[in-house]
């Protein structure tokens, strides 16, 4: 009896996985080509599939048991995909970058994550209310100020190859500095997620914090020791980025089952954990097979899917220009400020705002979690995905007036004396 409803469930999911990839792709690849990063395609092809029969009950309220299981599958995916993303982050971290930047990096990082929160969670009071610290819509607030707090290291990286100015003292401060700020940004999100949950107090989940990283640190130690002796012995071994993928995945388990650390948290740890292997790159092509085949589109077009375009009222509207405009100038302001006090000049300072503006990747799986914990509406991701592709836009054109104006100004100084 209960074959043909099966039979039917496991076919809709196959079509709509298959929809999922095939459009999610071509538009990602378009998007690239005319200058816009890949996942604003994606996030766009869930925005456009969601009009399909197949998908416009994406987390609705639907008792047809095909839908939900279909959006069930998508969500679960979506979680591995997000899962993997954090921990190819982990595995393309440069710790030897990390440690030469030095107090500088981290000063940024810091001034990077904070003026943002703050910003942005005061201004949440004025469109989502304030009624006493600790209470359900104050959390909400501080939320999309944690959602501010990230920066995208791999636009930031694309952007500075680019312009050719990866390996000077600002692109490596930049890259350096956002990687620390990804790392402040997500320990933030881990602190927001288990205060709000109500599960314990600030110190409990302080302690918590504390004790999972102590015991990552010794975790990791024993495993980067015993992948290392294995990597010398099985050199590019494919078994070698299966157990790592393994262990990641134990982590995220074991982060949020254990100690109440968001799952991504616990992959991107992963992901730090080996990263120094001599085999960590080709550890990370081979994960990146995976979440560029199959992960990643459906993560990024499940965004789109859960973005709620019919709530776009004027109210949404107002919102969405003042966190796109709080979004893009706090990382300015915190960045190229603290910039400027460490003796940068007044045009480096600019030059390491701007890098640090740009979104990606983190904000959507921040504001991702958000959602799964009742944190963030689904009409608020549009707010979200305004931000990433007007930064995405913005920074190449501000990094590139930015860098040129300088040359172009000592060329001018340098023709002036023979004009006179």
């Amino acid at each position: 009896m209960n074959a043909l409803p099966n039979t039917e469930i496991v076919l809709h999911i196959i079509l709509a996985v298959g929809l999922i990839l095939i459009v999610a792709k071509y538009l990602g690849v378009s998007a690239r080509k005319i200058g816009i990063p890949e996942v604003a395609g994606m996030i766009v092809a869930g925005l456009l599939l969601r009009f399909l029969p197949w998908f416009n009950n994406f987390g609705g309220t639907e008792p047809n048991i095909i839908y939900a299981e279909t959006n069930q599958f998508i969500t679960y995916m979506a979680e591995i995909g997000v899962i993997l993303i954090m921990f190819s982050a982990g595995l393309s971290t440069n710790l030897k970058s990390l440690i030469q930047s030095g107090p500088k990096a981290l000063g940024i990082a810091c001034c990077g994550v904070f003026v943002p929160l703050l910003l942005g969670t005061i201004m949440s009071f004025f469109f989502l209310g304030f009624n006493g610290f600790g209470t359900p819509e104050f959390f909400k607030c501080l939320f999309v100020g944690t959602i501010l707090t990230a920066t995208s290291v791999s636009i930031t990286v694309a952007v500075l190859k680019e312009y050719g100015k990866l390996k000077t003292d600002i692109g490596q401060t930049i890259v350096s500095a956002a990687i620390i700020d990804d790392v402040i940004g997500i320990i933030v999100l881990t602190i927001v997620l288990g205060v709000s949950s109500g599960k314990g107090g600030y110190l409990t989940i302080l302690l918590k914090t504390v004790a999972f990283f102590v015991s990552a640190i010794i975790a990791g130690f024993i495993l980067y020791r015993l992948f290392r002796w294995y990597d010398k012995r099985h050199p590019h071994s494919r078994r070698i980025p299966i157990y790592a993928l393994g262990f990641a995945l134990l982590f995220a388990f074991c982060a949020e089952e254990f100690f109440g650390i968001a799952d991504i948290t616990g992959a991107y740890i992963a992901g730090i954990v080996f990263c120094s292997l001599s085999d960590a790159s080709y550890m990370e092509s081979k994960i990146d097979i995976n979440a560029y085949m199959l992960f990643s589109p459906i993560f990024f077009a499940s965004i789109g899917l859960k973005t709620d375009l019919s709530g776009m009222q004027i109210d949404l509207l107002w919102f969405s220009v003042a966190f796109v405009i709080i979004g893009c100038i706090s990382k300015i302001i915190g960045c190229g400020g603290v910039s400027k006090l460490m003796g940068y000049s007044w045009r480096e300072s600019l030059q390491i705002g701007l890098g640090m503006m740009v979104r990606g990747e983190v904000a959507l799986i921040v504001a991702t979690k958000g959602l799964s914990t009742n944190l963030i509406d689904s009409k608020y991701f549009t707010s979200v995905i305004l931000l990433i592709i007007i930064s995405s836009m913005l920074v190449p054109i501000l990094l590139k007036k930015a860098f040129t104006e300088k040359k172009s100004k000592i060329e001018k100084q340098t023709i002036q004396p023979q004009e006179n």
